[in-house]
């Protein structure tokens, strides 16, 4: 008889809920450790973010970006022009089938809110505000990057992969997506997985900088969760790296500033 398959599968999320809930105490002279926030100043801190986030094209010759938004632009544009090419191979294999029962969609989503919540809740029962600050702001990091998130998606109308017709073409994706509206974000462009995820890690680990092995345990765990985007076919390439390098820059430039 063939062997049967396991129908447990091991999640990594628990070791790294154990890995950022007991970080040692931050000192004053972390680089990210300056901006206060509360639960009153939460929404105000919102609202502030996205003016600075909407304005940053404003800000580009003064703050001498240039090389940062050309490689950002120039690596979507191939990752873009790849796209019809390599994903075409994830609709079509079952290799990864243990990997997407693992970093479901569902399970992802979750898991990446379950992380500052988790973070407040053993600050509350250590009476530690440097962990209570670190989640507020991963929280408001994930609020901005979410409102972004969803205006490009009804600005784009991309098609997932997903909903590519079997005989359809990977090349003529955009302003495709029906029934997409700015409120619902059905669009494909950018990920909403990996720009939340990525959001977590950065705060995580621009508050703990003492702590080197926590940015490969952080963004490893974001760059799993923007590959099973992929591996689902719920996302192209290009919309993932957009997702994380707006997770990466909304967090540290603007949440953390």
């Amino acid at each position: 008889m063939p062997a049967r398959r396991p129908t447990h599968i091991w999640k990594p999320w628990p070791l790294l809920f154990l890995l950022l809930l007991f970080p040692p105490a931050a000192s004053s002279q972390d680089p990210a450790a300056a901006r206060s926030l509360s639960w009153p100043k939460t929404v105000p801190a919102v609202l502030s973010d996205q003016k600075h986030i909407w304005t940053y094209p404003l800000r580009v010759p003064r703050e001498n970006r240039w090389k940062a938004l050309a490689a950002t632009a120039g690596f979507t544009a191939a990752l873009i022009a790849a796209d019809p090419h390599n994903t075409p191979y994830f609709r079509n294999t079952s290799s990864f089938d243990g990997f997407n029962r693992a970093f479901s969609g569902r399970n992802t989503h979750w898991a990446t809110l379950t992380v500052p919540a988790s973070l407040y809740a053993f600050g509350l029962a250590r009476r530690d505000p440097y962990q209570q600050q670190t989640a507020l702001l991963a929280g408001v990091a994930v609020a901005d990057s979410a409102i972004v998130t969803i205006v490009l998606k009804g600005a784009t109308s991309r098609l997932r992969p997903r909903d590519v017709a079997p005989d359809g073409s990977f090349s003529d994706t955009w302003f495709q997506a029906r029934g997409n509206n700015w409120l619902r974000g059905r669009g494909s462009f950018p990920s909403g997985h990996a720009t939340a995820a990525f959001s977590v890690a950065t705060v995580i680990s621009r508050r703990y900088p003492r702590h080197r092995w926590l940015p490969y345990v952080a963004y490893g765990a974001a760059a799993a969760v923007g590959f099973s985007r992929v591996s689902l076919s719920s996302h192209f390439p290009s919309d993932v790296f957009m997702g994380a390098a707006l997770g990466y820059s909304i967090s540290r430039y603007t949440v953390l500033r």
